[in-house]
């Protein structure tokens, strides 16, 4: 993800994050949190995609 860009938190069903963006958390620290649920953070290294149990956000680690 561009960190240049600020992203509103849990408007997207689908992310696509890169090794540089871990560990990983929901909202991801370039997203505004003020309208968002509890951070939680996620294992995508294990499996290569997860879905946040709060949103239900699908994250895809790519390379």
């Amino acid at each position: 993800m561009d960190d240049s860009t600020p992203l509103n938190a849990c408007t997207e069903q689908r992310y696509e994050v890169r090794e540089s963006d871990l560990p990983l958390s929901c909202p991801m620290p370039n997203m505004g949190i003020w309208d968002a649920h509890p951070k939680v953070y996620l294992d995508l290294v294990s499996k290569g995609e997860i879905k946040c149990p709060y949103c239900g956000a699908l994250y895809l680690l790519i390379k």
